[in-house]
């Protein structure tokens, strides 16, 4: 059985940004996590499976304000959201993060995933007995709210379609953006409960010309603003007829 620490692999994108995930849970919900070093505050954005305590994998200084910000409330995304003081996510899901119910959450799929963990959880945790702790929402985000960690902030963008709360995260000054599953390196889901597929062409036609230098998604490697316009347009593309 790994340790807790050991269950999360990281990479150093920067000397202020980590990108973290479980590589022991099974792909599709093998999401990632970034840690933001800020001058005044910490900003930690998703939370993957909970299945091990990310906030101390991370190392924060002790006493360092921490803001923790849920780009969607699906499984993957907020299962050690609990385990920070200081939680925003969209209005639209605040009462699902309140309760983590199956319906919005969608943890019922990792339930009965083949292979869901490919190593014992540290925890002891298994698939079956998997749940979600609720993580109420300590502020609401909506379209332009700014979060500031002292030497950056970063706007929230409402996207919907992946999810009614879906958001993303952008700092206008250098054009990082990080955008959940909104957009993301590897197959979009928009076939799953909640998910709106009209909305989500409303999205993919904003952030096709989103002035963006660098993405950071909710899943797969980081990419420029050449890969988003292909994406959004190719998934645009999908959707014609």
């Amino acid at each position: 059985m790994l340790s807790n620490t050991n269950w999360f692999s990281t990479h150093a994108i920067s000397d202020r940004l980590t990108r973290v995930w479980e590589p022991h849970v099974h792909s599709f919900f093998r999401a990632n996590m970034f840690h933001v070093v800020g001058r005044d505050a910490d900003l930690v954005i998703d939370f993957g499976m909970g299945i091990a305590d990310l906030r101390s994998a991370l190392r924060i200084p002790s006493g360092k304000p921490v803001l923790a910000v849920a780009t969607h409330v699906h499984v993957d995304h907020v299962g050690s959201f609990h385990e920070f003081e200081t939680r925003l996510g969209h209005a639209a899901e605040a009462e699902a993060f309140a309760r983590m119910p199956d319906a919005d959450t969608l943890a019922d799929y990792f339930r009965k995933q083949p292979e869901a963990l490919t190593t014992a959880a540290p925890t002891g945790i298994t698939p079956e007995a998997y749940k979600i702790s609720p993580a109420p929402l300590t502020k609401a985000l909506a379209e332009n709210d700014i979060i500031d960690i002292g030497d950056a902030s970063y706007t929230v963008l409402h996207l919907p379609g992946h999810s009614p709360g879906s958001i993303g995260l952008l700092d206008q000054r250098t054009g990082e953006f990080f955008s959940g599953d909104a957009i993301y390196e590897g197959g979009l889901v928009d076939d799953l409960p909640g998910c709106d597929i009209e909305a989500y062409k409303i999205t993919m036609n904003r952030l096709s010309v989103l002035d963006v230098d660098v993405v950071h998604g909710g899943h797969g490697l980081m990419f420029g603003r050449d890969r988003l316009w292909e994406i959004a347009m190719s998934y645009l593309a999908s959707k014609e007829g």
